[in-house]
């Protein structure tokens, strides 16, 4: 998508990741978006005015009490003149302040003032992202309509310090900016309906006690939400997840293999499916009503299991089967061989194929490298944060659909 035309006002707040700005408002202008930008103090301890106004061709604005930018109210003209506020990098004192309504800056003005779509860029040490403070805060703003792309995993500015909490990556950034920014024009998926499935499923063995796996549930609710945002009518069914519901999306709270399959049949026909969640293969044939006790002497019950349902299989060979249907294939080896096995057997039009061998960090994390498996051959993805894979994804989709 080109943002030629569109109008960008970033602000620039107070983190090391300030340094990734400088390559976000490049990428901003190479797809024809003019930018204006909006430094904290903060910020301009990392990275100067000077650099930010050469890569801008614009004024840089700092002060919320300069005399020639506010003598016509300039705060509220910066709030309203632009298409979209982007807060890249946004600190967690930053949106401390947000979620609390002050504005005692150039900047808290700005984002308290503004009447536009507003898309934060989180970036901080691990441990303050996932600080009960923030996570609140994080909460109140996504209540009052505001965005988020990211925050990646990986290695932090601290010497030894690694987690949740990087900056997403600028072309993430972008790719978040155009999907915001997408008219009516742009939702190619417009009057079609999908279904999605995701996280995992629990399989009780008794009351306290259950089969699953660690899917976090993050790529399925991403590829839901990226597909709404291309204008489909989604119905995402969710095993146990602990993320939100995605905006803009029907969501359907399910537990065991077989209520996701009721579930999932129940909401055909769909012009699109993309099964996403990794659902256990097998339950307990015949769980207990009471939690079983251990017995002094005694080994561990027997357990009998049984195969669930397979529901790719199901939804791929159904009679109303969808006109696209996509499968995952999390595999710890020969993940090639197998995602091709998958695609015929499970009659679907393309398997989303990766690595989940527990180096790869991906089940529960926020990046995935996948590779795209269909008749006409293997497509190999790079590393990104599901987000992305979900955006990617959702556009090739609407590609083959059209």
């Amino acid at each position: 998508m080109s943002l030629a035309g569109k109008r960008i006002l970033l602000v620039i707040s107070g983190g090391i990741a300030a340094y990734k700005s400088l390559d976000l408002i490049r990428r901003l202008r190479e797809r024809g978006a003019s930018v204006r930008a909006v430094m904290t103090s903060g910020a301009r301890e990392f990275i100067t005015p000077l650099s930010v106004g050469a890569l801008t061709a614009d004024k840089v604005f700092t002060d919320l009490f300069d005399r020639e930018d506010e003598q016509d109210v300039g705060h509220i003209r910066l709030a309203r003149d632009c298409d979209l506020v982007l807060v890249a990098p946004a600190t967690a004192d930053l949106m401390a302040k947000m979620a609390t309504g002050q504005a005692n800056d150039l900047a808290t003005a700005v984002l308290l003032a503004t009447n536009k779509p507003v898309l934060l860029a989180p970036a901080m040490n691990p441990a303050m992202w996932s600080h009960p403070a923030t996570r609140r805060n994080v909460g109140t703003l996504r209540a009052d309509g505001l965005s988020f792309v990211g925050p990646e995993t990986g290695e932090m500015a601290e010497r030894g310090e690694a987690g949740e909490g990087r900056m997403s990556e600028p072309l993430a950034i972008v790719a978040a900016v155009e999907t915001m920014l997408a008219g009516e024009g742009d939702k190619p998926l417009a009057g079609k309906t999908a279904i999605v499935t995701s996280g995992p499923t629990h399989e009780p063995i008794d009351p306290v006690r259950y089969i699953a796996n660690r899917s976090s549930g993050r790529q399925g609710h991403a590829i839901a939400a990226a597909l709404a945002r291309l204008g489909a009518d989604v119905t995402l069914v969710s095993g146990p997840v602990t993320i939100p519901d995605p905006v803009g999306v029907k969501t359907l709270h399910v537990e065991r293999a077989t209520e996701m399959l009721d579930a999932v049949t129940a909401a055909l026909p769909a012009d699109i499916a993309v099964m996403v969640a990794a659902v256990a293969d097998w339950r307990v044939a015949r769980s207990s009503d009471d939690k079983i006790k251990k017995k002094a002497g005694e080994g561990p019950p027997a357990l009998e299991l049984a195969e669930n349902p397979d529901i790719l299989r199901t939804v791929g060979h159904h009679e109303k089967r969808p006109k696209l249907v996509v499968g995952f294939a999390a595999e710890t080896a020969d993940v090639i061989d197998n995602a091709r096995a998958k695609l015929k057997r499970k009659g679907a039009d393309m398997i989303v194929a990766n690595d989940v061998s527990p180096a790869t960090g991906i089940m529960g994390g926020t990046r995935n490298t996948v590779r795209i498996v269909s008749a006409g051959g293997v497509e190999d993805w790079p590393d990104m944060g599901k987000d992305e894979v979900a955006e990617r994804l959702a556009r090739l989709i609407a590609g083959t659909i059209a």
